[in-house]
């Protein structure tokens, strides 16, 4: 592709650019390992050097497991934790109501229950506020609990957490968040991304806390084995069946998929294959999953029915199902979880529309989407925040006005740090909570300073990125020609599975192909045809564009031929072979 094809906008208002690639390199991985030139264009573009092509390919856990002690207070959390259990003394466990919290804090209680203890579980609703309250402590404190373990939370709650160690319990905190210079006053901080934190091992930062919580449980386990505490009463656990607890949390957080979460991933979902898990297994039926489910399944079938209890339902129910044993219980659970995830679509588009009404109809001096209203149900901010992004190419702050205060949830673009933005808020005074990441943060302000907030936020976005919306920029792996599209180069693409944050599904540009036989499905989708210049014809479908200039394009397109960019899948309906065309972008051929 020339250089000014590289700056035409395309028709969903994209800039399309093919990064020029290293054709030597690429020869070398293909002679080397005996790979199709297309996969190793795709592996050389996304940085992965010609030695370390077969740990991509293959990440296995031996390889890329490094010992847990590396991390920070590890040590010290698993010894503890240990003499909690050989002392039988009384656990409790305070998670986030996300999928990550869901997986982290099942994984730790299946473990815990396979060595004999019952530990004590709270998962805030969203109304109580993410991570450990000091009612949660004290309802622990009087069941007798000794040691509370927070999982995907508690590395910034400083006050209840100090809190806990004054009712003499000691406090364990496994964690991925953003870490300040302190740390709370507690017995032990475990998360990759503390300040001090060596990094030796650069790809634990990227963990999930499901992640970490499985690096604890290993050590846990190393300590009780060496310890003696393993025999006929209570034999030695098997950790890796709980890897398809891990693959879900890690997919659904969208950390990036490299290193060690790679391995975590792939092994996962061989796991998952296995339907081990009764919580999952049943909710994978009642999802319509078909097929042995692959990362796409996770984070957008499975991952959206548990977060939904924690959107528009009971917090908890996430970690009930993951940990159920029995297949009737695990049913009603995941048809409820089914049903909560039916309400919460409907609630979304509410809130979607409403927002939009708001941004279309009213003047914004600033590049971002910033939006409030007292009727919006805060379980879904998020998600809107998160589409308002990808509709506009701005940063998105979404937020529900409660009786007591305003809590938002932001999603940034990869120009603007948003976690940053929202901790540098909260420093100003004008957040009261904030956290987060740096393409997605939660946070809560006063009414009062809301316009404060606005001006804030617009400012430090027109700081990083000037005054007007960047142009999206869709970057392509390989550019073909429509009929050199088959199975077998989908049999090729699976091998860079599983894809996620990092490791985006590779996007292909057909060139010069005409769109045949459109017509609408379902609810504003497009089904047509692609038909190449040498006659070969491809299926091919366009989500959600009904009422877009794709949408409009495709369905009055009259024979005009096109550049078509999007994903290719595999169609294996009914046991038939087949494949099918995304189409994410189009535009005019030249």
């Amino acid at each position: 592709m020339d250089m000014d094809t590289n700056h035409q906008v395309s028709v969903g208002g994209n800039l399309w650019h093919v990064e020029p690639v290293d054709s030597k390199k690429v020869e070398l991985i293909a002679q080397r390992y005996h790979l199709p030139l297309i996969l190793s264009q795709i592996l050389v573009l996304r940085g992965i050097g010609v030695e370390d092509v077969p740990s991509f390919l293959e990440p296995k856990l031996q390889n890329l497991m490094p010992n847990p002690f590396v991390l920070k207070d590890m040590e010290k959390a698993s010894k503890r934790i240990a003499e909690a259990v050989r002392k039988k003394q009384k656990i409790a466990i305070i998670g986030d109501y996300d999928v990550d919290g869901a997986t982290s804090s099942s994984v730790l209680m299946l473990f815990l229950q396979a060595l004999g203890c019952s530990p004590m579980i709270h998962i805030p609703e969203r109304d109580e506020g993410y991570g450990p309250s000091v009612q949660a402590v004290d309802d622990f404190k009087a069941q007798g609990a000794e040691l509370l373990i927070t999982v995907d939370c508690g590395t910034t709650a400083f006050d209840v957490l100090e809190y806990a160690t004054k009712q003499n319990m000691d406090v364990v905190v496994l964690d991925h968040h953003e870490a300040e210079v302190s740390l709370p006053k507690i017995y032990a901080v475990v998360n990759p991304k503390r300040m001090d934190e060596e990094n030796d091992y650069p790809y634990l930062r990227y963990l999930a806390a499901v992640g970490v919580v499985f690096l604890t449980i290993v050590a846990i386990n190393r300590e009780l084995r060496e310890s003696g505490f393993y025999g006929d009463k209570c034999p030695e656990p098997n950790l890796l069946k709980w890897l398809d607890l891990v693959a879900l949390g890690t997919v659904c957080d969208v950390v990036p998929l490299k290193g060690l979460n790679r391995a975590y991933v792939r092994q996962g979902l061989k796991i998952m294959a296995n339907r081990g898990n009764v919580g999952l297994t049943s909710l994978i039926d009642k999802s319509g999953i078909s097929e042995a489910p692959g990362a796409f399944h996770l984070g957008y079938v499975l991952g959206p029915r548990i977060n939904a209890c924690g959107r528009v339902g009971e917090s908890g129910m996430g970690n009930k199902l993951l940990c159920e044993q029995n297949p009737y219980q695990a049913s009603l659970l995941a048809d409820k979880l089914c049903e909560f995830n039916v309400q919460r679509k409907d609630i979304e588009a509410y809130v979607l529309l409403s927002a939009i009404e708001i941004l279309e109809g009213s003047p914004n001096k600033y590049p971002i989407a910033f939006v409030a209203a007292k009727d919006w149900h805060q379980g879904v901010i998020g998600i809107v925040a998160g589409k308002l992004k990808e509709r506009y190419n701005v940063p998105s702050f979404v937020m529900s006005i409660e009786a007591d205060e305003v809590k938002g949830s932001a999603r940034s673009i990869p120009q603007v740090d948003v976690g940053a933005l929202v901790m540098a808020a909260k420093e100003k005074g004008i957040l009261t909570k904030g956290g987060g990441h740096t393409m997605a943060a939660g946070f809560s302000l006063n009414e009062d300073k809301l316009q404060e907030f606005y001006e804030f936020a617009g400012q430090y976005v027109v700081d990083k990125i000037g005054g007007e919306a960047i142009t999206p920029t869709i970057e392509i792996d390989a550019v073909l020609d429509g009929a050199g599209v088959n199975y077998e180069l989908a049999d090729y693409l699976d091998q860079l599975e599983p894809f996620g944050a990092g490791n985006s599904e590779p996007k292909l540009l057909l060139k010069n192909v005409r769109v045949s036989k459109p017509s609408l499905v379902g609810v504003g989708h497009i089904r047509c045809f692609l038909v190449s210049s040498s006659g070969g014809s491809l299926k091919a479908m366009a989500f959600r564009v009904a009422d877009n200039e794709i949408g409009k394009t495709l369905l009055t397109s009259k024979g005009e031929v096109f550049d078509v960019v999007g994903v290719l899948r595999k169609d294996n309906w009914q046991g038939r072979k087949s494949i099918q065309f995304i189409i994410d972008d189009l535009r005019r051929a030249a």
